[in-house]
């Protein structure tokens, strides 16, 4: 059974990428021994604070300004994939595309350091747009040799066809690495993250980010989970492994893909396979 690793990142105030990058590893160190270790959304926010003025900006400027951490993030994160031997979602991180726009992307590294795949964040909460950030169009998973895995950056998980679409392809884990300024949010993503293990009968990994407000910078709330469906043979809560509340913590859990599999035909609720037996009268009835 592959183990996963969920962590929680406690936004610091860092002096440079080298601060910044010890931190990072402070958490792999606690998530040795996963088969795949999930950081958070936008985790490299902690780097505003390596940014000149960042204290007197009078808008999230400085958090736009991450962008141009880019290459140090992706050699950094290729470099710890392949000295601990493990895939790494290594959160996301804004980065410009070559068209020019602003995008939050989430970069999957193997345990060699090859990129292996990258998500660029579909819908996006509404905040994200006053950072000039642009939506992503694709919707795509991978096969990892444990298992099929694919990516909803936060937001996505309150948009249940992101997590429809991937379930379609073959996804077993879905990751999902999220941002949250305030409990009220973390709660929601968190229950739509926990929905969208029973609908499509898979696993859940949620990772947050945490921290007081700095500067211009709300702050944001979160803890880490592991989540399956809420039926017989997993908790009945659905919750594999959580982390506390708002400090730097890593959840882990072994999940068992056969279980799922036999979960979607002897399960309580086969949510997967009523869903697709009832495919056609979805489609008569009124939809967006």
């Amino acid at each position: 059974m592959p183990r996963i690793a969920s962590c929680t990142s406690a936004f610091r105030d860092v002096a440079d990428f080298e601060e910044f990058a010890a931190h990072v590893r402070e958490l792999l160190d606690l998530a040795a021994g996963a088969d795949l270790v999930v950081l958070p959304e936008l985790v490299t926010f902690e780097l505003m604070t390596a940014v000149p003025g960042w204290r007197d900006a009078v808008d999230l400027e400085p958090a736009a300004e991450t962008v141009r951490f880019t290459d140090q993030y992706r050699d950094m994160m290729a470099r710890e994939a392949a000295e601990r031997r493990q895939h790494i979602l290594a959160g996301s991180h804004l980065v410009r595309s070559g068209d020019g726009r602003l995008l939050n992307v989430a970069p999957l590294f193997g345990p060699d350091g090859t990129l292996l795949h990258e998500h660029a964040k579909t819908h996006l909460f509404p905040l994200e747009f006053s950072l000039g950030i642009g939506e992503g169009d694709e919707m795509a998973v991978v096969e990892l040799p444990f298992g099929v895995v694919g990516v909803n950056i936060c937001y996505e998980a309150e948009i249940p066809e992101c997590s429809a679409s991937l379930t379609e392809q073959g996804v077993q884990i879905l990751l999902t690495p999220s941002l949250t300024i305030t409990e009220a949010g973390f709660w929601r993503v968190r229950h739509c993250v926990a929905a969208r293990a029973i609908e499509n009968q898979i696993y859940t990994v949620h990772s947050g980010v945490a921290g007081p407000a700095r500067g211009h910078w709300p702050g944001a709330w979160a803890r880490s989970a592991v989540l399956g469906p809420c039926d017989a043979g997993w908790p009945d809560n659905g919750v594999l492994a959580e982390t506390a509340a708002n400090v730097d913590a890593v959840a882990v859990a072994d999940v068992d893909l056969q279980r799922l599999a036999e979960n979607r035909v002897t399960g309580s609720a086969t949510t997967f396979a009523d869903r697709r037996r009832r495919a056609e009268r979805y489609r008569a009835w009124p939809s967006h």
